[in-house]
């Protein structure tokens, strides 16, 4: 009977490969209709769902607001609240018409408790009206490299076509966070403030900052029209990772999932992602070939160097192209570019980067054929 066992168990070990296997990595299982999972450092999209599927972002829309505010203004600026302001629906501070409040005393306000009469004051003030400080922020998100986002309010009420992506959000807020001033008020979770008025104590209302280790933002938002949304950002062992969720779901049940769904694409990105590094700048072996130059061949180094966060599967998967031609005319120039590296993790395209010249070489001419024949003779004579 013992030796029938041992012989079971070695049947089974050869032919069952899947016998002490690895547990499969799942990927996350979201509710909401556009999510996705980016890479501060790099901007590699770790994980997404319907990304680029145009809807409404609720308040998040407020992440644009305050980075333009912040950009225009200083932030001790004192603003005058107008009717428009005090009239907006809530959730809001209620300001009040003739008040008068720090610009950034109402980005507390705008980014810790989502209030929409800050987010139209601050319109007001930045823009000179709500409309032309859309504009501003449509323009803005073009520039950041947004492929279908529209402002046409300042505080994400729902509004005609204003919308967004899961992928314009993430490249929104990854400006964003390079900005000090920014991620210092959204890392705010309590603060206290006086007006001509009246004073407030402002509370942050993002759950992300007291529940999720490594959590440092950024904007809840919720409307009729978009449901629950969240754009969060949390840090550990030197990775920071951007989730982005919009219609988590309406209700009580969407409330809760918004921060369910966040909670699980960032686990799944930090339990699986890893810094590599792909390409060191100085360590390509690669030669190109001179013609007419003083020089046969030169060396050459890529540009910089290239670290991405990769699963452990994609190692394999890693192909640098290079691109360049095999044979080059002289005079060639130290750092002259000579050609590209596209590198790819299977099909997806990760970036490109230059290719240039180790070294230099100038053309040979008649001058300098005449002058080695010189040299040459001048050698044998000796």
């Amino acid at each position: 009977m013992k030796n029938f066992t041992v012989f079971l168990l070695i049947v089974l070990i050869f032919f069952n490969d899947n016998i002490f296997a690895k547990e499969p990595e799942y990927e996350p299982n979201i509710v909401a209709q556009g999510a996705i999972l980016m890479d501060y450092k790099t901007g590699r999209v770790l994980w997404a769902k319907n990304e680029h599927t145009p809807l409404a972002m609720a308040s998040t829309t407020k992440i644009m607001t305050a980075i333009i505010a912040i950009e225009n203004k200083s932030l001790e600026d004192k603003v005058i609240v107008s009717k428009k302001a005090q009239n907006t629906p809530p959730v809001k501070m209620f300001l009040k018409e003739g008040e008068e409040i720090r610009l950034k005393d109402l980005l507390y306000a705008l980014m810790m408790q989502s209030s929409n009469d800050a987010a139209v004051a601050i319109a007001e003030y930045v823009g000179g009206d709500v409309e032309t400080f859309c504009q501003m922020m449509t323009n803005k998100a073009k520039e950041i490299g947004t492929k279908d986002t529209i402002f046409r309010t300042p505080n994400g009420l729902d509004s005609l076509d204003h919308h967004s992506t899961a992928y314009d959000m993430a490249l929104i807020s990854r400006y964003a966070l390079n900005n000090k001033e920014f991620t210092d008020i959204i890392n705010t979770k309590n603060t206290s403030f006086k007006t001509s008025r009246t004073n407030y104590n402002i509370i942050n209302k993002n759950r992300l900052l007291y529940e999720f280790d490594g959590a440092n933002g950024i904007k809840t938002g919720y409307t009729g029209k978009a449901g629950h949304c969240f754009v969060g950002s949390a840090t550990k062992n030197d990775m920071t990772l951007i989730s982005v969720v919009l219609a988590s779901g309406w209700g009580n049940k969407g409330k809760s999932q918004k921060w369910i769904d966040t909670k699980s694409i960032l686990n799944y990105g930090f339990n699986n992602f890893k810094y590599e590094t792909i390409l060191l700048k100085d360590n390509s072996k690669e030669e190109i070939l001179v013609n007419k130059g003083e020089k046969d061949k030169i060396a050459l180094y890529y540009e910089k160097d290239l670290t991405i966060p990769i699963k452990s599967n994609e190692k394999d998967k890693i192909i640098i192209n290079t691109e360049y031609e095999k044979i080059i005319e002289a005079p060639i120039y130290k750092d002259q570019k000579i050609g590209v590296a596209k590198i790819y993790i299977g099909d997806e395209f990760i970036e490109e980067i230059n290719i240039l010249a180790k070294e230099q070489t100038a053309r040979k001419d008649f001058k300098s054929y005449f002058m080695k024949i010189i040299k040459n003779w001048t050698n044998i004579l000796r």
